[in-house]
C-alpha cells in the first residue's frame, strides 16, 4: 500500500483543489483529510458521515464547587489565568499542567480527560475519507492528523486498497510532520510568489530530513513568470520532479463553488492537466 501526502509551505497555494482532482483519477483509494485545522476537502467532496467517534486528548481541571473553600492557592499557582475569580476553569486558558489539583488543600480540583473534536469515516463519491474536526482554541492537532492517518491506513487495509491520498497540512509544524511520518511520497504544492518560494524551500528541507521522496506541482504558474523559473531551478538542483505547471485559471474557483473538482468541471482543459500530473505520479511510483 502506497500513501501520498500532499502538502504545501504555505496555505491558500491550491493543495485541497489539487488533492480533489487527485482523488477523482487513478485506482480506488482512501482519502485522509489531515489538515484539521482548518479542514476544507470535505466542502468539494461532500462527504456522507458513516461513522463519528469523539478525540479525547489531554486533561482539564474541574473545580467541585461543593468541596472548594475558596482559599485561592489555586489561582495564585495557576501561570495561565485559567481560573476565575469565582473559582470555576476558564477552558480556553487551561492547560491541563494540574498544578491547580496539586496544590489544592481540600483535593476540590479533579483532572478530566479533555475533549478535542471529532473523527469521522465517511463515503464520498470518490471512495471512503477519513476526517476531523478540531474544537474552537482546542490543540493538539498533530495527535489528531497521527490518529486520522492510522484510521484510513486501517480502512484501505480493510478494504483491500493499494493507496492512501492525503491532503497534508500547510507549513512545517507538528501536524505537518504528523501528516508525513512514514508516507512514501511527498508532493508538495506551490506558487510563485516571494513567501510560496520560501516555504516550499523550508518543507523540502522537511521532506528531506525524513527521507520522503518528494514531487512538486507548481501552481498559477504564470502569476510571476521569473518566480516561476526560480522555483524550476531550485527543483532541478535539489533532483526534485516536477509533476506539471497549472496556469492560473478561475476554473478552479467556480468548482469549489459547485462543490465538484476540476476534473468534473473542466473535463477536456484542466481535467486533462490533472490527469497528466497523475501519469507522471504514477510513473515515479
Amino acid at each position: 500500500m502506497k500513501e501520498i501526502v500532499v502538502i504545501s509551505g504555505k496555505g491558500g497555494t491550491g493543495k485541497t483543489s489539487i488533492v480533489s482532482s487527485l482523488a477523482a483519477l487513478g485506482p480506488e483509494k482512501v482519502l485522509a483529510d489531515c489538515d484539521v485545522d482548518a479542514a476544507d476537502l470535505h466542502l468539494i467532496l461532500q462527504p456522507q458521515i458513516k461513522e463519528k467517534h469523539d478525540f479525547i486528548s489531554g486533561e482539564r481541571a474541574y473545580i467541585d464547587p461543593d468541596l472548594c473553600v475558596e482559599c485561592g492557592e489555586c489561582r495564585r499557582k495557576c501561570r495561565f489565568g485559567a481560573i476565575s475569580e469565582e473559582f470555576k476553569v476558564l477552558p480556553e486558558h487551561c492547560e491541563g499542567c494540574a498544578v491547580c489539583a496539586f496544590v489544592c488543600p481540600v483535593d476540590a480540583v479533579e483532572m478530566q480527560p479533555r475533549h478535542c473534536g471529532y473523527l469521522y469515516v465517511s463515503e464520498t463519491r470518490f471512495g471512503p475519507m477519513v476526517h476531523a474536526s478540531l474544537g474552537i482554541g482546542e490543540e493538539n492537532s498533530g495527535k489528531l492528523v497521527t490518529t486520522v492517518r492510522k484510521r484510513a491506513g486501517d480502512l484501505a487495509r480493510e478494504k483491500g486498497y493499494d493507496l492512501v491520498l492525503v491532503d497534508g497540512s500547510p507549513g512545517i509544524g507538528c501536524p505537518v510532520i504528523a501528516s508525513l511520518t512514514n508516507a512514501d511520497v511527498a508532493i508538495i504544492v506551490a506558487e510563485p510568489t516571494v513567501s510560496a518560494k520560501h516555504d516550499m524551500e523550508r518543507v523540502h528541507k522537511l521532506t528531506r530530513h525524513f527521507d520522503i521522496p518528494t514531487m512538486v506541482i507548481l501552481n498559477k504558474v504564470d502569476i510571476n513568470i521569473q518566480i516561476s523559473e526560480q522555483i524550476k531551478e531550485y527543483c532541478h538542483k535539489a533532483k526534485i520532479p516536477i509533476l506539471g505547471s497549472l496556469p492560473y485559471d478561475t476554473k478552479f474557483t467556480m468548482a469549489q463553488i459547485e462543490g465538484k473538482s476540476v476534473v468534473e468541471f473542466d473535463p477536456d482543459g484542466l481535467g486533462k492537466e490533472m490527469a497528466k500530473i497523475w501519469e507522471q505520479i504514477q510513473s515515479l511510483l
